[in-house]
């Protein structure tokens, strides 16, 4: 029976009636779930808002920030890295509008899709991400996981063999340490029906798993799953008070998605990657160091041939920095001549050849290339002329504030190699010069 007792603070302003019976759940005036939890002593305690609130205690009315999001309507949207095995595929499925991940019976057979960029934790922001997915049935000797990791760090879900966890990966001691929290032992809800949601997880069905992460180095993880509208919080692992240093090197990471036959299975499997998006709780500001390189006043870039694409000025991650985030910021372009027309545009993904690449600085994430000859391969994702003549001016290539996480600089997580970043230039006459500048925010410093 319940055991109701009004409360005249629950915490964050708020107050309302307490179930001391279960020790678990009731609803403040206010409407907002509380979590109430006991801990080792007996001692009632109440959690504000619960998952109604962010990872800091906040009520989540605030407008999220989308820091990246990821769905596949009629393509494989090109904004994840794959890496297979033992002919492993991945496979764009129009109908069901996802990438289907499928495996062999093969030992070894493997399929690893992971986000070309990390997303930008902003300290004292709550960073919620949510992956949807189909995994396949539990079988003897296969492997599947879907979360907010890379090869080092970072937080997921994983279902090996009859064994479903949720895993904090930590490279803070130099080595890959995993820690696994089989669901028997989630310290929430362990969605078995017996929980607080009263509701049975069926893993083989579509699902929709949430983690928010308040990390500031120290703080919780929650992690659970929204089933019918809720977030149902299954799991916390908490840091403060408790551990002596960082918990995870960064908490700006990848997400990812990978199945894995450990030794052979008795059939072939899928694991159905659906959407996934990185919010930003409460809005962001970008704050960085800015950064920039130029051509000098004295050496103009000659285009030697007419209507030749030429790389004026690329940039791209450092080999040993490739989970930094940095974020392209303006473009300057200005030509030389009488009457001279120009072709511009800006290149996502490309590779120069020739030149020479340099660090923008010692303490710089990033690498520049302002002597390619060549370039080839890579994505358009902005275009656009100029004209010169005896009075021309600058072009400002404009990067708008609210698309800057759009031109962040990539890296294929499978291979660890950078993508480069190139403003390009076409001339209409052979021998025109051009005088061009980039600038960069590095906001992972």
């Amino acid at each position: 029976m319940a055991q109701l007792r009004y409360v005249n603070d629950l915490g964050n302003g708020h107050s309302g009636y307490v179930d001391y019976g279960s020790g678990i759940v009731v609803t403040t005036i206010s409407g907002q779930p509380l979590e109430v939890t006991t801990n080792s002593s007996g001692i009632v305690q109440v959690q504000g808002g619960g998952v109604g609130a962010d990872a800091f205690g906040r009520l989540r009315i605030s407008s999220p920030f989308t820091l990246f999001d990821s769905s596949h309507r009629y393509q494989d949207n090109e904004l994840w890295s794959t890496a297979v095995a033992v002919s492993g595929t991945a496979v764009f499925n129009a109908n069901q509008g996802l990438v289907d991940l499928a495996v062999t019976t093969a030992s070894g057979s493997e399929v690893v899709r992971e986000t070309t960029v990390v997303t930008s934790y902003q300290p004292g922001k709550s960073l919620l991400v949510m992956n949807t997915f189909s995994m396949e049935d539990a079988k003897t000797n296969l492997r599947q996981r879907v979360g907010y990791y890379g090869a080092a760090n970072g937080i997921f879900l994983e279902l090996e063999n009859a064994v479903l966890s949720f895993v904090k990966r930590s490279s803070i001691t130099g080595s890959v340490v995993e820690t696994k929290v089989a669901q028997a032992n989630w310290n929430i809800d362990k969605l078995d029906g017996t929980g607080p949601s009263g509701i049975t997880l069926d893993i083989t069905k579509a699902q929709i798993l949430f983690s928010d992460i308040e990390w500031l180095g120290v703080g919780t993880v929650r992690l659970g799953f929204v089933i019918d509208g809720q977030l149902i919080h299954c799991h916390s692992f908490q840091h403060a008070n408790t551990v002596e240093a960082t918990y995870i090197t960064t908490a700006s990471l990848p997400l990812r998605y990978e199945i894995k036959n450990t030794d052979t299975t008795a059939s072939t499997s899928t694991l159905k990657q659906i959407c996934s998006t990185v919010i930003s709780e409460g809005g962001y500001e970008l704050a960085g160091q800015q950064r920039s390189v130029g051509l000098a006043a004295t050496t103009p870039r000659d285009l030697t041939t007419s209507g030749v694409d030429y790389p004026v000025i690329g940039i791209k991650l450092k080999a040993a920095r490739l989970d930094a985030v940095v974020i392209p910021t303006a473009v300057s372009l200005i030509g030389q001549g009488n009457n001279a027309i120009f072709r511009w545009q800006l290149n996502q993904g490309g590779t120069i050849s020739g030149g020479t690449w340099t660090s923008a600085a010692s303490g710089s994430s990033v690498e520049y290339n302002m002597s390619g000859t060549s370039i080839s391969g890579g994505i358009p994702i902005a275009a656009g002329y100029i004209a010169a003549d005896n009075q021309g001016a600058a072009l400002p290539i404009a990067l708008g504030k609210g698309d800057l996480f759009k031109y962040q600089l990539r890296r294929n997580g499978s291979t660890s190699v950078p993508q480069e970043f190139t403003l390009v230039v076409q001339a209409k006459n052979s021998g025109d010069d051009v005088y061009a500048s980039m600038d960069w925010e590095e906001v992972s410093l």
